[in-house]
């Protein structure tokens, strides 16, 4: 329901003025009047324009009342208070919220914080010396507090997305990671397995934390690619001592062996197309010599080859020594071997 029209409090404006004077710094403070507003039945409030430096937006503010049936205005309250387009102070946020990395200066002290959720409690001493010492001394638990892991999670977080990480553009220009460097000291613990400090004074990263997979141009392994030259490439270096190992194929049947220079022979134990080379003696020449007599005519086929018979079986004829091919003999053999029975024989018979 709306207030009822009340001409007794709209016209209490002088008063209002005054008393807007007096709770105000300077008398020029207070400026134009902007209204009354009837706020109940019997309570109307009157608005002035404040002209103090750093107030824009804000009206000084007098609330007046009276009794019922009353012609007299009576203040309740006075006030500054902000207009529609006033400008305000943030809202309050607590400084545990509001603080900033880089924030603290030198000499200045947080204030501690029992329940930080970054932060556990650390090894409490158990008397037993043996347990004591590993847990202090190598595990390096002697602290109240250690880190959660909570606060390692928002630290490698932190670390890993920050200006030393994989995505800095000194890392993405690097032509290594930090992990093949030798300047780089790993962490202990968990974080070591992704982090490590940097200890070359020439990198812009020297003693801050880098990510294994971070770079820049100070690597310990970093050259300069060999630039290219307008002489002339040298020639090949050929290795003689090398030897190169070639695979021969088997000879074919129809090839022949190539002969020997001096006896015009085939020579080696080369095959050839009559089949394998065999050493044979003087007796066996001889009886060669008397089957190639009998080679049939042109027009006859050739008879099919014999195996070979035993030579008592076949007359030999009386040929010199002299005309048979004989087969290269060691001297010494053949005297202690003695003359050939078959050399001797005649066609009447010994």
């Amino acid at each position: 329901m709306a207030a009822v029209k009340d001409a007794v409090l709209e016209r209490a404006v002088d008063l209002a003025r005054e008393v807007a004077v007096e709770i105000a710094e300077e008398p020029e403070h207070v400026g134009e009047y902007l209204g009354a507003v009837r706020e109940a039945e019997r309570l109307v409030s009157h608005r002035f324009a404040c002209t103090a430096r750093g107030y824009r937006g804000w009206a000084w503010t007098v609330t007046v009342a009276r009794v019922p049936r009353g012609r007299t205005a009576t203040v309740c309250e006075a006030e500054l208070l902000p207009g529609e387009d006033a400008i305000l102070a943030r809202t309050w946020v607590p400084w545990s919220e509001r603080l900033r990395p880089g924030d603290i200066g030198p000499g200045d002290v947080l204030p501690f914080r029992p329940d930080d959720p970054r932060l556990e409690p650390g090894f409490t001493p158990t008397g037993d010396p043996a347990v004591d010492e590993v847990a202090i001394d190598e595990l390096a638990l002697a602290r109240v507090r250690v880190l959660s892991p909570q606060g390692r999670d928002e630290a490698a977080e932190r670390w890993y997305r920050g200006s030393r990480g994989p995505t800095a553009p000194g890392a993405v220009a690097s032509s290594a990671a930090c992990m093949t460097c030798g300047f780089l000291v790993p962490l202990q613990g968990s974080l070591g397995t992704l982090f490590g400090v940097c200890a070359n004074e020439w990198s812009p990263d020297d003693g801050k934390v880098v990510s294994l997979d971070h770079g820049c141009g100070a690597h310990s392994e970093t050259d300069v690619d060999p630039a290219p030259t307008e002489w002339p490439a040298p020639d090949p270096l050929l290795d003689e001592n090398a030897v190169e190992v070639v695979a021969v194929e088997p000879s074919r049947a129809g090839d022949a062996p190539p002969a020997d220079a001096s006896t015009g022979e085939p020579g080696g134990d080369a095959p050839t197309a009559e089949g394998p080379a065999t050493e044979v003696s003087v007796a066996e020449a001889t009886v060669a010599e008397a089957t190639a007599a009998e080679v049939p005519a042109a027009d006859e086929p050739a008879p099919e080859p014999q195996a070979e018979q035993p030579v008592a079986e076949e007359p030999a004829t009386e040929l010199p020594v002299t005309e048979l091919p004989v087969t290269e003999e060691p001297a010494s053999e053949q005297a202690a071997d003695g003359p050939s029975d078959d050399a001797e024989r005649t066609p009447d018979g010994p």
